[in-house]
């Protein structure tokens, strides 16, 4: 990075976005985080980044929060899935924030607009009927058919960020991420299919390290790519480590075409085009946290390392804003 850029974080409270502000913090970038959750009037720490309330639902706050005009936003705030709110609450607020952020974006002249996308647009995480990928790993090409209100909703801010580049000078990425992981869930969510391959997950036995996924979107923040790109991220391996040709075909039979395979034990999601534009190396496994038999390690049992942790002095307590 040669320049510290400027940069706006919505969800900052949440799983990802406490992550997002972390990774552009310490890499030299101004950082403002922002949620809809009320700041605590206290003494921050000596060049910590600025906190501000907004609810990106409102044309108003988007504005507010844009007007000292920052050279970038990323866009991590969303009810993170459809099951626990109602399906109109589910669809409204994560498609009119990113519109009425993006078109406030726009008109403030920012030059860059990130937003957390979801593994879940082409419909097959949350379908209510049944729905498979066509093939695997799935990449960015693969047809689009969401059924549930989260993957659509999602599928149509992907093409709001087409229609502001259409209209505007600014780049935008939409980031679609694997289930997201950290310390505290790996065990809990990924310890059964470490265990057994048979415990399956409509994503292939995929999954995304929190941090990998911030170290993707600080690359995104700080890319000169044109236009708007869409990047899957997700771990190069798979949750537990499986024959990944051999769990495919043993529990989806023919269903789900194969196709070549960086490595016996890869991800049903593809992360190639992300290493091949963004530059983005992944660094962290679920063996950086697990055993074999999918349990915690003991230096994470025991509270493990305090830097890089999502509970980190740097950044705000956690709020029900975030991606998945």
């Amino acid at each position: 990075m040669s320049t510290p850029l400027k940069v706006v974080v919505t969800g900052s409270r949440g799983k990802v976005g406490r992550a997002v502000v972390l990774a552009l913090h310490e890499a030299g970038h101004e950082v403002v985080g922002s949620d809809r959750l009320p700041p605590v009037f206290e003494r921050a720490d000596e060049g910590a980044p600025t906190y501000v309330q907004a609810d990106t639902t409102d044309a108003g706050d988007c504005y507010a929060l844009l007007r000292h005009r920052p050279d970038a936003v990323v866009h991590c705030a969303a009810i993170p899935e459809p099951t626990q709110n109602p399906p109109h609450e589910v669809f409204a607020n994560n498609l009119l924030s990113v519109f009425t952020l993006s078109e406030a974006a726009v008109r403030m002249g920012v030059r860059r607009f990130v937003q957390m996308s979801s593994e879940t647009v082409p419909g097959f995480f949350f379908a209510e009927r049944p729905f498979l990928p066509e093939y695997a790993p799935v990449d960015e090409e693969h047809p689009v058919a969401p059924q549930d209100p989260y993957a659509l909703a999602k599928h149509l801010a992907e093409q709001v960020l087409d229609a502001c580049v259409r209209r505007s000078d600014m780049a935008c990425t939409s980031i679609r991420p694997s289930w997201v992981m950290h310390e505290g869930n790996y065990a809990q969510n990924l310890g059964p299919q470490v265990r057994d391959a048979a415990v399956l997950s409509p994503n292939l036995w995929s999954y995304i390290d929190v941090y990998d996924l911030a170290d993707a979107t600080r690359l995104a923040v700080e890319t000169d790519l044109p236009g708007h790109e869409v990047f899957y991220v997700a771990s190069p391996d798979n949750a537990g480590g499986h024959d990944f040709a051999a769990v495919l075909r043993q529990y989806y039979g023919d269903r789900i075409a194969l196709r070549e395979l960086e490595r016996p034990d890869a991800s049903g999601i593809s992360c190639a085009k992300a290493r091949r534009m963004l530059g983005w190396t992944p660094t962290r496994s679920w063996r950086d946290y697990l055993d074999a038999d999918g349990q915690l390690l003991e230096r994470w049992r025991s509270g493990g390392p305090v830097a890089g942790r999502l509970d980190d002095a740097t950044t705000q307590p956690v709020s029900s804003g975030g991606a998945r």
